[in-house]
């Protein structure tokens, strides 16, 4: 049987930490930052985690 392929705009996005928990991005950083405060960018700045009703859902598309 072959295997099974990965969804490749999920591999793109998410990392699988080593306690089983998925990083990501955030979202709202990439343009029009002139309107948003600087709390809100420095907020927005680093890794985030992906929410745990979402995680069987990302894992299954990296088919962990």
């Amino acid at each position: 049987m072959p295997k099974m392929k990965s969804n490749s705009g999920a591999l793109k996005r998410f990392k699988v930490k080593k306690n089983g928990s998925i990083k990501r991005g955030s979202a709202f950083r990439s343009h029009i930052l002139t309107k948003k405060s600087p709390k809100r960018k420095r907020n927005l700045r680093g890794p985030q985690t992906v929410a745990a009703v979402d995680t069987a859902r990302v894992k299954k598309m990296l088919n962990c």
